[in-house]
């Protein structure tokens, strides 16, 4: 099993105890320079422009300018963004950014991608925000269009809502035969087809169960398209690590919502001591996932990092 951690950027309040930006900045990298030094395989950035599900007056950095910067604050891990939302970038620009960045890391960027979905936030910078359909034929359009810049010397394409004419992108990034595409989403009639039609990996979330249905259907769209199942990287994103020596204190670390629905909680977090823990990785694991993708809501602590990687990652 691999492990990422997400790293804290201020979208879900978890850098709210720094008032000075430059001081947040730093928190964030320090997060993910201790994974790297913890031997954690990824680091990754939330993809939004303030705080979900209530927009606040809170710092919350920008994904991909952010990314940039990790780019060069680390050596070693993978950097992915768990996931870039398609319709706050042309796409052939975004192939662009993340073929620059692919570079400036020396070959370490995945580029994580999906649909969007938080309305309010389109509302409030300006985007547009079509329908659900709508907005995954815009992803299945640009997930071409990212294909052939990372391929062809002159990029062309016509679809119905984004066209290419010549674009010619060089660099085209480090790794071959291209950066690794996530797709991020468990939709079963055609964020998954996605995933196997031009995805490296992808990325589910929920309880395991949920997660083994969702895998289920992955496999049968790539029997159906002959794509070789196995050459997808399975991820899971965990979107709540609470660690702690005693059950107790791991508790206490959640929100009052999640401790008042704490046996709901359980099945979508990590929550516990380091044996607990240790039990819920080894139902992902039996369940097919190969990564998970972890945010620690007291990462900029350091000590849970410490915790978790000298008893859960062996």
């Amino acid at each position: 099993m691999e492990f990422g951690v997400i790293v804290p950027q201020g979208w879900k309040m978890d850098l709210v105890d720094i008032a000075d930006p430059v001081e947040a900045y730093e928190a964030m990298t320090r997060v993910a320079q201790e994974a790297e030094k913890l031997n954690f395989d990824s680091v990754w950035l939330y993809d939004h422009f303030h705080t979900v599900p209530t927009p606040t007056q809170e710092v919350t950095f920008e994904c991909w300018t952010s990314m940039a910067a990790l780019a060069r604050d680390t050596k070693r891990v993978r950097l992915g963004q768990i996931v870039t939302c398609n319709s706050y970038r042309n796409p052939a620009l975004l192939a662009k950014m993340a073929s620059t960045v692919d570079v400036m890391s020396h070959g370490r960027l995945v580029l994580g991608i999906g649909a969007g979905w938080y309305e309010h936030e389109y509302n409030a910078y300006g985007y547009p925000y079509p329908s659900g359909p709508d907005r995954l034929r815009m992803l299945r359009e640009a997930l071409q269009i990212i294909h052939a810049m990372w391929s062809q010397e002159e990029a062309h394409f016509e679809g119905k809502y984004y066209q290419v004419r010549g674009a010619i992108n060089q660099p085209k990034g480090v790794q071959k035969p291209h950066i690794p595409i996530l797709v991020g989403g468990g939709g079963e009639k055609v964020t998954l087809k996605l995933v196997a039609q031009y995805a490296d990996a992808c990325n589910v979330g929920g309880p395991i169960e949920n997660i083994k249905h969702k895998l289920e259907v992955l496999k049968g769209h790539c029997d159906a398209l002959g794509r070789d199942y196995d050459s997808i990287k399975r991820t899971a994103i965990v979107d709540d690590c609470a660690i702690a020596r005693t059950d107790e204190e791991a508790v206490a670390k959640l929100p009052a919502n999640m401790r008042a629905n704490i046996d709901e909680a359980r099945k979508r977090a990590l929550i516990g001591t380091p044996d607990m823990i240790r039990e819920r990785i080894a139902e992902y694991e039996a369940a097919g996932i190969q990564e998970l993708i972890i945010r620690f809501s007291d990462a900029t602590k350091i000590e849970p990092l410490h915790l978790f990687a000298e008893t859960c990652m062996h």
